[in-house]
Formats: C-alpha cells, structure tokens, sequence
C-alpha cells in the first residue's frame, strides 16, 4: 500500500461525512492516488484499507473465533490469542508499527477514550463489551502493545461448571448451601481463572423473590437472575471530566434496597465501603479480588483498604463480622477448578486468618466443621 494513503484516505473520508463504504473508500482512492488503478488493484486496495478503517481490522477473525477469550499483539509480526489452552501465536500481521498504533487509537476513539502522546494509554470496553487495553510507543518499549478480553454473553450455571469439571469433590453442594445460608463470600484466584463466571453462576442460584445489585469497573458480571440491577462505573471522557468512582456507586447501590450487594471486582478504596455494608445487615453479599490463594486474600485486603485510609487492625475488625467464606480458583491443564474453600477466622490476636474447609481434592479440611456451624445457625442442611 503507498505511504501514507490509509491517513489521506482517513482525513478525506472524515471530511466528507457520512457512512463508510466501498463506493466512498473507491472514491476517496481515486482521489488520492492521483494516477490510474486497475479494477484488480482497487479491489485489492479497498479490501486493505476496510480492514484498517473498520471494526477491529486484522483482528477481526480472531476475536470472533467463538473459542478466543485473549487476544494481544505484542508487535506488528507477533499477534497471539488464547482459546482456552494458553496463548498461541497466529499468522496475522500488521503492515507495520504505525498500523498497530492506528488500531489502538481508532478502537479507543470508538469506547469514547482518548489515546495520543499525551495520554499514551488506555483501559476501556467497546460497544459489544470486548475488554480494551493499549500502550502506545514509546511508553512500550518494544511497539504499540494492545490486549483485547473478549466477553462471551455465554451464561454458564452451576450444573455447567460441574460439568466442565470446575467443582471437585464436595464443593458444589458446599457452594450451593452457602448461597442458600446467605453467606457473604469473595471469590479469588489470578487474571482469567474464571472468577467473574464462577460468580455469576453462583448469583444465578440466588432465590428469584431477591433483589442483587451488582457494582463493577466493567459490565461484565451478568446472572441469570430475574431482578438484577447492574451499576457500572464510568471512566473520564476525553476532556478529563465526568467520571464515576467504584467507591460512589457502592454507596448507591446501598440506598437500593439490595438483598445482596455485589462488587464484580474489588480492587481499591471501594472495600471500605463494602465491608461496613456487610457489616450492617446486608447478608449475602459477595465480589471477586485477586489473589494467588486464599490465605493470601486477608493482605491482599489490607493493602486495598489502606488506599480508603483504613488501617490494618480496623480493616480485620470489619472483615471479622463481614465476610464468611473464600473460593479461590486456578487455571489447570483440564481447565478452571476451584482449589479450595476457606472460611475466615480469628487468629487470637485480633487478626483474620483463612482455615481451610475444603481442599483441591473437594475433601473436608479443618475448616469444614466451622461451616457447617454456620449453616446450621441459618438452619440450612450440611451436606457433607
């Protein structure tokens, strides 16, 4: 393709407005080409300049594989998806670096972000919910770096998580009492170990006569449930205004008559908020945090309330009386699991520590008789 005709292209195509297609780019060639093009080469040179001027351009095919969760492109001639098995590298490639850049900024411009020199980075969802991440050069070493996180309207169950080999053991009977005793529960684990599709499918199994509010950073926490209100929070536009905190929307939903009070992700002051939730009568309530195993979930949540200004003794004071349970999940080579069931308990020295109830294998561990108490005190059957 000659230098610098998709940008000529682009500004002449902005300039006169209306929808893009084949006839206009055919036009807006001609025009800036300035010579004679034959229908072969014109046919060629539309079909290049749509895959650059629309949707995702070369990385179209990849995120509609319906198998793809991941895809990045570390460079122009190193693009990589993940299909459920770890990352991959494919035969896609861009023209250059310029190409990968003109990607990222056109795909932000399309979430309403900005993405230039000043603002070299950008974390933001598209229109069909695809998770968007791109760092422009120089602030990336080594090129232009995008991350895309396709969202599946998929909506699993519990029944199709068992299925799937999700639940060893005993754990989904223990799971299915704990929503059932209103047990407020975090689920955690590392970046795509299926945190926020192990909650949805345990929201699903939450009673219909309940109203859940769920409040996260990113629209992607979808139950299938019949009364849900989703709450999302709203990053700055591109003037630096206009954004809407975690921390704000937390405190909304506590003013919408939640039955149980979900937080898709915690990941800053907005635990603060959360916990004094839970601890003032609203049972049930749950959110996701990452972790690489439950007894670290406690520190992680201290570092987390430190940015609400909460210090370490008041932090395990609220998480004493407000969370009861912690799920925590890992990626194997057959696929997501939960690895263990803790349940939180005092330490003797005014800390919470994790005690584990049920372990890789879903056999009983030395937590288990302390859950069991507690769904007896809710008059709720143990099932083990």
């Amino acid at each position: 393709m000659p230098a610098g005709l998709v940008e000529r292209v682009q500004a002449r195509l902005a300039g006169e407005g209306g929808s893009l297609t084949s006839a206009s780019v055919a036009r807006a060639v001609r025009a800036e080409t300035g010579v004679l093009v034959s229908d072969a080469e014109m046919l060629r040179l539309i079909r290049m300049l749509l895959r650059e001027l629309v949707g995702a351009g070369p990385l179209t095919s990849l995120l509609s594989d319906p198998l793809t969760t991941d895809v990045v492109v570390n460079g122009p001639d190193d693009v990589r998806v993940d299909r459920g098995d770890g990352w991959e590298r494919v035969s896609v490639t861009f023209s250059g670096e310029e190409a990968v850049a003109r990607l990222a900024r056109r795909l932000a411009a399309a979430a309403d972000r900005r993405l230039d020199d000043a603002h070299p980075y950008v974390d933001a969802s598209l229109a069909d919910g695809t998770r968007l991440h791109a760092v422009l050069a120089p602030m990336a070493a080594s090129g232009t770096c995008l991350s895309l996180r396709v969202l599946r309207p998929t909506r699993y169950d519990l029944a199709a998580l068992q299925h799937q080999g999700t639940f060893p053991g005993l754990v989904l009977p223990a799971l299915r009492a704990v929503i059932q005793a209103r047990l407020a529960f975090l689920v955690s684990g590392g970046t795509g170990t299926g945190k926020t599709t192990l909650l949805a499918a345990l929201l699903g199994a939450v009673p219909e006569s309940e109203r859940i509010v769920t409040v996260e950073d990113a629209g992607e926490l979808r139950p299938n449930h019949p009364h849900v209100v989703r709450l999302v929070a709203r990053p700055e536009n591109v003037e630096g205004a206009g954004s809407i905190e975690l921390r704000e929307l937390v405190r909304q939903a506590l003013r919408m008559r939640p039955d149980r009070l979900i937080v898709g992700e915690v990941r800053g002051s907005e635990v603060v908020d959360l916990l004094a939730a839970l601890n003032t009568g609203h049972e049930g309530g749950a959110g996701t945090v990452h972790a690489n195993a439950v007894a670290e979930v406690p520190a992680r949540l201290e570092a987390l309330a430190s940015l609400g200004g909460l210090d370490r003794c008041s932090l395990h004071a609220q998480l004493r009386g407000a969370v009861q349970v912690l799920i925590h999940l890992r990626r194997s080579v057959t696929g997501r699991v939960v690895s263990e069931i803790g349940v939180l308990v005092d330490n003797g020295s005014g800390l919470v520590q994790s005690m584990t109830a049920f372990d890789a294998s879903g056999r009983p561990g030395p937590g288990a008789e302390r859950l069991g108490n507690m769904l007896m005190a809710a008059e709720v059957d143990v099932p083990w």
